[in-house]
């Protein structure tokens, strides 16, 4: 029998992740990775789907290399599709932020990207194809009053996306930047006031497996996603 395809979540939680992992295992029939700084947490998840919960603080160099290594072992060729989901927020006016959080959160939503993004193109490249998932937010199009650090990392993941999108796409690995423009429900948050007026994490998961699904001849590389009911 031929192996599960591999679908690697970098910066997994029990919110969006977790509705792609299930997305990818149960439409996909993908076996999935989930990476964490605490992957305790998402054991039970990756259980129930036959997947691994693993370690990994991708703001380090050798602990992405390590992810990926080990991944290696388990699957020749590593991971057909890669997610970059981490994300760390920071509000504050320009004059009271701390330097060291500010270049923690730069860290966390950037520069943990193009750690990723290089263990994956190394070996997607090496096979001739792949899709790589970064996952944005309203912030990486519009910079809002007191969220300059946030603003700033997610500009940043944008533009790494678009830069890879047209460095790796002829060499045939698919790369797209899912704008989350609006509040995604969560149990443990209080619900929208108006109906449908937080995205539905299952139906995100949806469009990103619409994105690795895409045929070549007509690949996204950027797409928008928010409730009918926000304002843009």
């Amino acid at each position: 029998m031929e192996p599960r395809p591999l679908a690697l979540i970098v910066g997994a939680g029990d919110g969006l992740s977790a509705a792609l992992a299930r997305v990818f295992t149960h439409d996909g029939g993908m076996r999935v990775a989930l990476a964490s700084r605490r992957p305790e947490r998402l054991e039970e998840l990756a259980r129930g789907l036959g997947g691994l919960a693993l370690h990994c603080d991708a703001t380090r160099p050798g602990d992405v290399e390590a992810l990926f290594s080990l991944l290696d072992r388990e699957h020749a060729g590593g991971p057909e599709v890669v997610v970059y989901n981490a994300a760390a927020r920071l509000r504050g006016a320009i004059t009271d932020l701390d330097p060291a959080q500010v270049l923690q959160i730069l860290q966390v939503n950037a520069h943990g990207a193009m750690l990723v993004a290089q263990q994956a193109a190394r070996r997607m490249l090496a096979r001739g194809n792949g899709t790589l998932l970064f996952t944005g937010a309203s912030a990486s199009v519009k910079g809002f009053a007191g969220s300059s650090a946030f603003a700033m990392g997610k500009f940043a993941l944008r533009g790494l996306a678009q830069a890879l999108a047209r460095e790796l796409a002829p060499q045939g690995v698919h790369v797209a930047h899912v704008v989350i423009d609006g509040g995604i429900a969560h149990p443990e948050r209080a619900p929208a006031a108006q109906p449908d007026g937080q995205l539905d994490p299952a139906a995100i998961a949806r469009n990103y497996w619409h994105l690795v699904c895409q045929e070549r001849s007509a690949w996204s590389w950027e797409i928008e996603l928010r409730p009918w009911v926000e304002r843009f």
